[in-house]
């Protein structure tokens, strides 16, 4: 897996949890450069933990556009976009939902997604979609309470593809920031999908959505198939990528 570079797009990673060679640039924010700066929120922290648990070989590459707060202007976010397209993800975590579509981000995305990268993006669990999540080509991942870490549900509703659970690491590393949500939804379904990606070299957005659907413990808000057989008739993934 040491070759499966996985893009995070957040307020940074503290070092002791990314190593100092993992490669690093802030956008819209300080002077656009990264020389260690401290991720003063922690968000991006907390995500990195849960997408490295068990996937140590992973390399990171971190787009840094927060910094004392979760604001950020849509071009800052399209610019990290199209940086960590560059440096190789193969993957991108996108734990984070601005109110309007914008074209600069949405146009980064339709790149990103063209070029083959994977995105997977936060959404709410109720009320109207955000971006980049609402976007084609974006695999919608939103927090379910009854899942542990390295379990999936598929949701297929008009809010969410599928749900991860909503919940860090530890706790006590998020230095104030909500301590459960969407936005870790997404880093636990990132960690639970480089296994596969790192078996599967090939695969797509599509793939990948086949994969989580067939490895679900629950299929909808209710329904529980722990039980089912893994295997999931062709068709039936949430995605429509």
């Amino acid at each position: 897996m040491s070759n499966l570079v996985v893009g995070l797009l957040d307020s940074g990673v503290d070092p002791t949890v990314a190593p100092a060679e993992c490669p690093r640039h802030s956008f819209g924010v300080d002077d656009n450069s990264d020389d260690g700066a401290p991720d003063l929120l922690g968000h991006g922290t907390a995500l990195a933990r849960i997408i490295l648990a068990g996937n140590t070989a992973a390399r990171l590459a971190v787009a840094r556009i927060f910094t004392k707060s979760f604001a950020c202007t849509p071009a800052a976010a399209a610019a990290g976009l199209d940086w960590l397209v560059a440096e190789g993800a193969r993957v991108v975590n996108m734990s984070f939902g601005l109110r309007e579509d914008r074209a600069v981000l949405r146009e980064a995305c339709e790149r990103a997604a063209a070029a083959g990268i994977i995105l997977l993006g936060a959404a709410p669990a109720r009320g109207p979609g955000v971006y980049p999540s609402s976007y084609d080509g974006v695999i919608r991942i939103s927090g379910d309470a009854r899942l542990r870490p390295g379990e999936i549900s598929v949701l297929g509703n008009l809010q969410a593809d599928f749900g991860a659970c909503p919940r860090p690491m530890e706790v006590d590393i998020t230095k104030g920031t909500p301590i459960g949500g969407a936005s870790f939804a997404v880093a636990h379904a990132t960690g639970t999908a480089l296994p596969f990606l790192a078996d599967y070299p090939g695969a797509g957005a599509a793939d990948l959505c086949d994969y989580l659907t067939t490895i679900a413990r629950f299929h909808g808000p209710e329904r529980r198939t722990a039980d089912a057989p893994p295997a999931t008739p062709e068709g039936d993934s949430p995605c429509s990528l």
